[in-house]
């Protein structure tokens, strides 16, 4: 299609990168459309652009809620060549590089102020509709939705004059995915609130998220499974999603899903020297520390046998000292923690397959979904966030907790939310000391424990026992007591829970009701 000028249209709300864009452009022999605060902040730098209004003779009206709608602007990024005679007829020239990103939505609705109103005028349709037809055009037309494709963009045109075919086909299916995710943000904003703008207590009518892969994976859960991982998209990176390997292996579909729960549990700890081991999506053995390396030798005391190829998780900068401690006492798959010193990166340097994590991000603390697909459909629930303090709890036997008993117990409490259901916890001293999860009987989940405590030749006597669930009869108690465990922390909520208080009473046991369950499938 012939045209004596290459017009780019750039009208954008991220405006990272866009001015030495903008030059870039012009440098190559495109002559710059612009709107609103975008043409503002060209205008500012010295650059020569033309207002959408001035091309299409046409004003902008309604305060700007109608600009770029017009047969020029849409006509000259759709037009084909099979549209030459038509578009030279309307004086309609071609627009062959469209530069735009959307009102800001989602920064806007997540201001708990924003009214219903706002939310309403910060909905985009010139934008996607530009960003739609560049796309669908993308046979002759460029569209850039990231600031992160202006330089190769820049580079292909200084290169060669011009944006190559697989490059533009690129960015149109990722303009399609970026407005889909777009319209996906409106739905489920509109979708949790009220005619005049009240949350309702509803999760969304429509669910469309979007994400885009990060990595191809070695495999799956097993060998015959392809697998990727993938990355929410347009969001900030949190939890494993914000680690970045330092060494080791390529990451597998089962080191992502362990490293993730090694993660998840080891946050919940904040700034104190915390270790976290896991095996298959289970904590084996957690504990906090005057120091990292205390933390990791009472971690994985616990349960030697399964920190055996496992996934360790510190809350702090891991030191000489912690890596030479693991490289000499287990075989490990994955250390997660937000630094490494130089003394360890050295040592972990001798052991070139362990995957090293550095960069991690906190998991998300907001109301964020939970997504678990089943055949033909989607479980969608919001995360498990709750936490449980002391002034949440009630004591409900006859002796009352102790201090220490206290600290014990909210820790176990702290680990058994983040252990498979049914799932029972032995810990003192803030260290757990047997681990049972993800049996089919709660008071199997108890002996197990209790077995592996005494496995690791570890004592229970005077230790804490906590439970994600209520006990449905009082033999979990029972077999607590028969190991010498003296205070449980548990949900309560059973119609046996007389039963089970006075079991307590009668081992002399102190035990706290929650009022809150953390089953974990």
């Amino acid at each position: 299609m012939s045209s004596s000028k290459k017009y780019a249209l750039i009208s954008v709300s991220d405006k990272t990168g866009l001015v030495e864009f903008a030059r870039q452009l012009l440098g190559n022999g495109f002559s710059l459309l612009s709107t609103g605060g975008t043409q503002k902040l060209l205008d500012d730098a010295g650059l020569a652009v033309t207002g959408v209004s001035e091309f299409t003779g046409f004003s902008e009206i309604m305060d700007g809620r109608v600009k770029t709608l017009h047969p020029r602007i849409h006509g000259g990024i759709l037009g084909r060549a099979v549209d030459e005679t038509v578009m030279q007829e309307q004086d309609i020239p071609p627009i062959d590089l469209v530069v735009v990103n959307l009102y800001p939505f989602e920064s806007v609705t997540a201001n708990e102020e924003c009214s219903l109103e706002d939310a309403i005028e910060n909905i985009d349709i010139g934008g996607p509709a530009m960003v739609r037809a560049a796309a669908k055009n993308n046979a002759r037309v460029s569209v850039v939705v990231d600031p992160s494709d202006y330089s190769e963009i820049a580079d292909e045109l200084k290169a060669r004059g011009s944006v190559s075919a697989g490059t533009r086909f690129r960015l149109a299916t990722k303009a399609f995915a970026h407005t889909a995710r777009y319209d996906g943000l409106v739905s489920a904003y509109l979708s949790q609130r009220s005619v005049d703008g009240e949350i309702t207590d509803t999760l969304p009518g429509y669910i469309t998220p979007q994400f885009q892969s990060r990595q191809e994976l070695r495999y799956g859960e097993n060998p015959h499974q392809p697998a990727a991982f993938y990355i929410e998209s347009g969001a900030e990176p949190v939890g494993i999603a914000a680690a970045r390997q330092l060494q080791g292996k390529e990451l597998s579909y089962n080191n992502i899903n362990d490293a993730d729960a090694a993660l998840e549990c080891v946050n919940q700890f904040g700034q104190q020297p915390a270790c976290v081991i896991v095996k298959h999506a289970n904590p084996c053995g957690v504990a906090l520390g005057s120091s990292n390396v205390e933390a990791y030798q009472n971690a994985f005391a616990t349960d030697p046998v399964s920190s055996f190829g496992g996934i360790i998780a510190f809350s702090r900068d891991v030191e000489t000292e912690v890596a030479a401690a693991i490289i000499d006492k287990q075989f490990v798959e994955v250390v997660i923690a937000p630094g490494f010193s130089d003394g360890a990166l050295e040592k972990f340097a001798s052991k070139p397959n362990v995957r090293l994590l550095r960069g991690v991000g906190q998991q998300p603390t907001g109301p964020a979904l939970h997504y678990q697909r089943v055949s033909g459909g989607l479980l969608v629930q919001q995360r498990d966030a709750d936490r449980v303090s002391r002034s949440d709890c009630t004591c409900v036997s006859q002796r009352v907790p102790t201090e220490q008993e206290w600290l014990d117990m909210l820790f176990a409490w702290t680990v058994a939310r983040m252990a498979k259901s049914n799932a029972i916890v032995y810990a003192a001293d803030g260290r757990t000391l047997g681990v049972g999860a993800g049996q089919m009987s709660r008071v199997d989940s108890a002996r197990i424990a209790r077995w592996k405590a005494g496995d690791a030749g570890l004592d229970l006597n005077g230790a804490v026992m906590a439970s994600d669930a209520f006990f449905p009869f009082r033999d979990g108690i029972d077999t607590a007591a028969g190991a010498g465990i003296k205070a449980v922390i548990q949900p309560g909520g059973s119609m046996r829970d007389e039963e089970v208080i006075d079991a307590a009473n009668e081992h002399g046991l102190a035990m706290v009701f929650t009022g809150v369950r953390h089953f974990r499938h």
